[in-house]
């Protein structure tokens, strides 16, 4: 295989595009996109609010199991097989999305959606970029990962202008042939020579943040004290997010903003995601994922503090743009972390893992935060405590890296 140098970012322009376009696309299967039709597929099927939250979680949580094999089949398997695979499913729960009479096909098509778009398809370019890019790793995952906003933007008007002309089953068989006709030759980007893994590493990098000579098995993660460390602060970022989000509601009611105002500063979080991402790209191919790590909890830990200190409809902005830098930059520095921790060899069953820990989280945390506020504790309350957890997040993994750094130095020639 022919080294390509770390200069020649852009012009590996195929596989970029390939990771691009795999998380736009997993959009389909994103929650943003499928709630844009809930209510009339709530009414079709005569389902309650509780009825059809209750079957998404299942459906994300089933999914989010299933990844525990198919994310590691990645690792076996040609790429453009498993892309395509991706594609397939997700246009195949598109149609049934579309078509569906019986609530088990509808059940069957939530799953596919969140298995194919937010799982396989994400997956996909996330671990190809980790592993066919080294020397520019960090800003080929920003770069990929910034399918994700880019999709948050553009699809939701055109599927509600889509809706205005015709209806939501139309929505979904579009998105069906649109990723129909996409595969042939998307799949194909990976293929050539500009595709290929970089095989060189920037000598300004401290050793900690290159891939270890052997790559460890998922069996040889569990068994590691880094994991552990760096497990809660993989999860409580999504849990959180997804909380607040879930009950905005009731967020709103007990701080006195507008619904409309809390709605606006979305695309405050879509822009501040997408700065994270950019920024974090170069910043991880300078000095280190491992070394960024600690850090890109802070602007999160500082959301909770304002939820639970500011009561100006300021906050809520505030909030938007410091949990979207966060979790922005926590999409590439944790994609990146993996490789420079574990290796690339089993990259696949890895994330595979973290995926699923992850999905279970945020699955978990609408049912937690709204047993809480039953029992009486203020919003105010449980962002404070979620602030003290995350402060604790960051002390876990600076000691992570640390003994990552060690054991690196250790080992070293």
């Amino acid at each position: 295989m022919n080294s390509l140098p770390s200069t020649g970012l852009l012009a590996r322009w195929p596989l970029l595009l390939f990771g691009f376009l795999l998380c736009f696309g997993s959009s389909f299967g994103q929650t943003f996109f499928i709630a844009l039709s809930g209510e009339a597929v709530r009414e079709r099927f005569d389902l309650s609010h509780g009825g059809y939250g209750n079957l998404y979680s299942l459906a994300t949580l089933a999914s989010g199991f299933s990844m525990l094999w198919l994310g590691a089949l990645l690792d076996r398997i040609d790429l453009r097989l498993y892309a395509a695979l991706a594609l397939g499913g997700l246009a195949t729960a598109c149609v049934l999305m579309a078509l569906t009479q019986h609530l088990l096909v509808l059940a069957v098509a939530l799953y596919l959606l969140r298995l194919a778009g937010q799982g396989m398809m994400t997956h996909t370019a996330m671990t190809s970029m980790a592993k066919r890019f080294n020397a520019n790793r960090g800003k080929a995952i920003s770069i990929a990962a910034a399918g994700h906003p880019s999709g948050e933007a553009l699809l939701p008007p055109l599927a509600v202008g889509l809706m205005v002309i015709s209806n939501w089953q139309t929505v979904w068989l579009a998105a069906a042939g649109v990723l129909a006709l996409s595969l042939p030759w998307l799949i194909r980007l990976p293929a050539g020579p500009r595709a290929q893994a970089e095989t060189d590493t920037p000598s300004h990098r401290h050793p900690s943040s290159t891939p270890p000579a052997t790559s460890y098995t998922r069996k040889a993660v569990l068994r590691d004290r880094r994991f552990h460390l760096l497990l809660p602060a993989l999860m409580t970022p999504g849990f959180l997010v997804t909380g607040v989000f879930f009950h905005q509601t009731h967020l709103v009611a007990v701080k006195g903003w507008s619904l409309e105002w809390f709605a606006l500063c979305f695309i405050a979080y879509a822009l501040a995601s997408t700065l994270g991402l950019l920024a974090s790209g170069p910043l991880i191919d300078r000095l280190g994922a491992t070394r960024l790590m600690p850090f890109y909890l802070v602007p999160i830990g500082l959301a909770c503090v304002v939820l639970a200190t500011v009561t100006v409809p300021l906050g809520a902005l505030a909030f938007m743009l410091l949990a979207g830098l966060s979790l922005g930059a926590g999409q590439s520095i944790v994609a990146a972390m993996w490789a420079e921790v574990y290796g690339i060899s089993h990259l696949g069953a890895i994330r595979s893992l973290s995926i699923t820990l992850m999905v279970i989280s945020t699955a978990l945390a609408p049912g937690l935060f709204g047993m809480l506020f039953d029992l009486g504790v203020s919003f105010e309350a449980v962002a404070a405590s979620m602030a003290a957890i995350i402060l604790v997040n960051i002390t876990l993994v600076t000691a992570a890296m640390r003994r990552h750094r060690r054991q690196v130095l250790n080992h070293s020639p």
